[in-house]
């Protein structure tokens, strides 16, 4: 039987992180003015996770993640369901995240942290006067401070790209989530500071009445998805990728855009596969699961179960922001049943750590054998390392298959991208993984 050997030192999931800009000076403006030419160094982003800076153990950070993935994957569904149903009028975004981006807008600039989220499209922060705000870690911006803040047009394409505005002194926008939060305001653009270079005329939205508890790590959200609205389409760069190091707090994971994101590698390490695009979801970024193995063995999974249907539900996306996979129910019924059958430990029904499935670990924990995991994509057969699917604790003596079920839509969720450069290549629509020791990026 093929299996993997790992450390136990590998204990818990993270999900992507925070930090701060590191912008090269080379890196120009938005898309209305880019000057390609320099932008070939693009610019690097230093990444922590979300609770980086909260006293919890490794197993309070895993279950805290957890909790947020399961929220933020009801939210997703609920997008995929209102695209498919006429009758669903209010858009639900996703919201929340497990990175936040430091960054400096304004003129002179203010500081603060924002959700960064491959997820969604819309750039947006607390702006005052606020008629209802959430508490935040850093003041609350004040356009009126600002020199270079100017209302957005009714009648400009961002405008017209919201999912919901209206027309009032101004473009307004309202977003709501999955939770319960949402942001209403108006939309403007504004000069940002990424690092010590300044981009100017950035649409964002700013929000004078924010409700709700899911953005109270940071002052808002950066949208990096695929639509108009989104940082990475506003500054015309077609390319982005990202780098998570393993479930380490001194170690910083890594965003890069530009000519940055291409990674220096053999071909022969480098995996490829076909982004797609869904009319019903633009800002996702869907590829085509064909199949799953454990082990040597290929799984009965019919090729439909992750599919794109023609009404724009189901299908799997790749999502930062999403701690384990989720996998539709009857293919995840399959892995677990596989993995049981091909691991030589007792399995747990304690339910403790909010995992679907569990073994328990032997008194000598210094190596455990495990099948593999190969996730076959359209022309790329990912086989995962043991520490991007097995969790294990030796102090609960647990160790959990970092995978969930779902139904409709699929996630491959960033616990499995770990130490592997994740290259997003909009112009050739084109999403490749490349084994990488993210630390040393």
């Amino acid at each position: 039987m093929a299996s993997s050997l790992f450390s136990l030192s590998i204990v818990i999931l993270v999900t992507l992180a925070t930090v701060a800009l590191l912008v090269s000076p080379a890196f120009s403006t938005s898309r209305r003015a880019l000057d390609h030419s320099t932008v070939q160094k693009g610019f690097r982003v230093t990444l922590k996770h979300v609770d980086s800076n909260g006293n919890f153990t490794k197993f309070e950070r895993l279950q805290r993640a957890i909790k947020r993935g399961k929220h933020r994957l009801q939210r997703l569904s609920a997008m995929a369901l209102a695209a498919s149903d006429p009758a669903v009028e209010a858009p639900v975004q996703t919201g929340n995240g497990e990175f936040l981006m430091k960054l400096s807008m304004g003129t002179p600039s203010e500081t603060f942290s924002a959700i960064m989220d491959t997820g969604s499209d819309l750039i947006w922060t607390q702006c005052k006067p606020c008629k209802q705000c959430f508490d935040q870690p850093t003041p609350i911006f004040d356009p009126k401070k600002s020199s270079t803040f100017s209302k957005l047009s009714c009648s400009s394409q961002l405008c017209e790209a919201l999912p919901m505005s209206t027309c009032s002194g101004g473009c307004e926008y309202l977003y709501t989530y999955g939770d319960y939060s949402s942001t209403q305001g108006v939309m403007a653009t504004e000069t940002f500071t990424l690092g010590d270079h300044s981009v100017p005329q950035i649409a964002f939205g700013c929000g004078e009445d924010n409700e709700g508890s899911g953005f109270t790590q940071g002052a808002g959200l950066v949208g990096l998805g695929r639509g108009p609205l989104s940082l990475v389409s506003q500054l015309g760069e077609p390319k982005f990728s990202y780098c998570l190091t393993s479930i380490d707090d001194t170690k910083t994971s890594t965003l890069l855009m530009g000519s940055l994101a291409s990674a220096n590698s053999t071909k022969s390490a480098i995996i490829t596969t076909p982004l797609i695009q869904n009319p019903s979801q633009p800002s996702f970024y869907y590829l085509s699961l064909e199949g799953i193995s454990v082990g040597d063995t290929r799984l009965p999974i019919k090729k439909s179960t992750f599919a794109l249907q023609e009404d724009g539900s189901g299908g799997l996306i790749i999502d930062s922001g999403t701690t384990i996979t989720y996998i539709e129910e009857s293919a995840f019924h399959l892995v677990k049943k596989e993995f049981t059958s091909q691991t030589k430990l007792s399995v747990d029904d304690s339910g403790s750590t909010g995992l679907d499935l569990c073994f328990t670990l032997p008194s000598d924990t210094s190596n455990v054998e495990v099948p593999k995991l190969t996730f076959h994509f359209s022309g790329a057969d990912l086989e995962l390392p043991g520490e991007n699917y097995m969790i294990a604790d030796s102090s609960m003596g647990l160790m959990c298959l970092a995978m969930g079920s779902s139904s409709g839509m699929s996630i491959f969720g960033n616990v499995q991208q770990q130490n592997m450069m994740v290259l997003h290549d909009l112009d050739k629509e084109t999403l490749s993984f490349i084994p990488t020791q993210c630390d040393q990026l």
